[in-house]
């Protein structure tokens, strides 16, 4: 049976994660009020306006698909490795490192873009209210509050991040609720169901926009070997994530067009765009809720940014573990138990790239958090569709494939995920707000990193055959508890 890399120092992760904290951690990283307000209105104003909230439902339904089989592959593989390991037992060694690699500058990209955005807000919020500070301040104050908090055990974030997001999710359901009390059946108006509306000018972009409010509900995976029952739990946090997202997302969305007009809401959202919420807050529940929504937008974005500081860190550990990043990132904490050495690293880059571009004076949204969140959520949903794939293949010869689980429901998932990425390169620049060619080519980074990864695989797999081997294997601490036979998942290249 191959072995997988030892942590170093030999101490493993310790696993205190329930269903519940996955699910705060998941949720949290897509931040459901940051999208509300950030990405919403900019779906009703250059994408399909008043068939938004059928758009945000046809996605969720496409990452459902694409989780039947996500679902299916983290019940019979529990490793750190997310995207990597599944890489690895459907598609070949080589093209998983490629997909570690890609995972690695995707998940940091969006890291970093969260804290700048967080930043950004929290500097406008603030000078609003007489507090004007420098957004470099705020963006520093939440990545020492993220360094401190990803440093040591996991449950310390999933507590922190159950309360933020409750606090968010909230403080929109009120919102929904005054709506619907106000206009009754006609929040929720049938317009925004009609193909006439869903399939208008402008569907493209907004599908593009629903994708991206979803990235980080895959993170469960990531979580498996820090989780108490990791082949139920990780499924469940997975259907749960989708349908929460998917759900929220369409009925809030459904419930402004209502309080908008489904004739009016792209003409209002194009000339409110971030303040269209905030509007809405202040004419159905008043300006205390303006208030609140704005401070829970900050915590929105600092949420999101420490749950994919996690994820983050989760892929550089795992793949320091294995030798494919220095052996020094795959090292645990003796008393928290956390990959403490790849959190660091992690927080690392994130001040040094936001260092930079304050360094540069360059505006901490328009350029700082718009290029590093298009440059992170390609990798991401390339990455997803690279997962479907593998599920695929990994089920293809094996006597528990199921029609639906491990075939279909994939296979429309691959179908969507593709599409996703090909409206994403094509709209790239819309999606960073520029015209600059060096932000605009931001995507070569993923190419070159996807084409070295396979190469630096290959070499593995010639130069050290006994890593080679042990690559995305199951963690050896596992062994006995989850009786998995790794012989029966050969390496479909090796």
């Amino acid at each position: 049976m191959n072995q997988p890399a030892e942590p170093a120092g030999g101490i493993a992760l310790r696993r205190t994660l329930t269903t519940p904290k996955v699910v705060f951690l998941v949720v949290a990283a897509a931040a459901p009020l940051a999208a509300m307000v950030g990405t919403v209105p900019l779906a009703f104003a250059i994408g399909n306006g008043a068939g938004v909230p059928a758009t945000f439902v046809f996605a969720g339904l496409t990452l459902l698909c694409f989780s039947a089989g996500y679902a299916a592959m983290s019940s019979r593989i529990v490793n750190t490795g997310g995207f990597y390991t599944y890489m690895a037992r459907g598609l070949g060694r080589p093209p998983a490192v490629a997909g570690g690699l890609v995972a690695v500058i995707a998940y940091n990209a969006v890291t970093v873009g969260l804290a700048g955005a967080f930043g950004y807000f929290a500097h406008l919020i603030a000078s609003a209210h007489g507090l004007n500070l420098p957004w470099e301040v705020w963006t520093g104050a939440a990545v020492l509050v993220m360094a401190v908090t990803g440093y040591r055990q996991i449950d310390i974030s999933a507590r922190l991040l159950s309360v933020l997001m409750i606090g968010e999710v909230a403080v929109l359901a009120l919102l929904d609720g005054a709506i619907v009390a106000r206009h009754g059946i006609h929040a929720l108006p049938a317009a925004s169901f009609q193909p006439g509306h869903v399939m208008a000018s402008g569907f493209g972009v907004a599908l593009m926009f629903a994708f991206i409010s979803f990235i980080g509900f895959e993170s469960a995976a990531l979580y498996g070997e820090e989780t108490r029952n990791p082949r139920r739990a990780v499924p469940l946090a997975t259907y749960a994530s989708v349908i929460l997202i998917a759900g929220f997302y369409g009925l809030t969305s459904w419930a402004a067009v209502g309080a908008i007009g489904p004739d009016r809401v792209t003409k209002t959202a194009g000339d409110a765009l971030g303040d269209l919420f905030f509007q809405l807050s202040d004419s159905y529940l008043g300006s205390w809720a303006t208030v609140t929504m704005q401070v829970l937008l900050c915590t929105s974005l600092f949420a999101a940014t420490l749950a994919l500081h996690n994820a983050a860190n989760r892929y550089m550990f795992v793949l320091g573990r294995e030798r494919v990043l220095p052996a020094t990132l795959g090292t645990v904490h003796p008393r928290y138990h956390s990959p403490h050495r790849a959190s660091v690293a992690q927080t690392v880059l994130t001040v040094v790239v936001c260092a930079l571009f304050a360094i540069a004076r360059l505006d901490p949204y328009t350029s700082l958090a718009t290029s590093m969140l298009a440059l992170g959520t390609l990798g991401i949903v390339l990455l997803q569709a690279s997962a479907a794939a593998s599920v695929l293949a990994f089920f293809r010869n094996r006597p528990d494939r199921h029609w639906w689980r491990t075939v279909l429901g994939p296979l429309l998932g691959l179908a969507g995920l593709v599409t996703a990425t090909v409206l994403l390169v094509q709209n790239f620049s819309l999606v960073t707000g520029t015209d600059s060619a060096v932000v605009n080519a931001l995507p070569w980074l993923i190419v070159v990193a996807a084409i070295g990864g396979v190469g630096y695989g290959l070499w593995i797999r010639s130069a050290r055959p006994e890593r080679y081997a042990g690559l995305a294997a199951e963690p050896a601490r596992q062994s006995a508890v989850i009786d998995l036979d790794l012989e029966k998942f050969p390496d479909p290249v090796h």
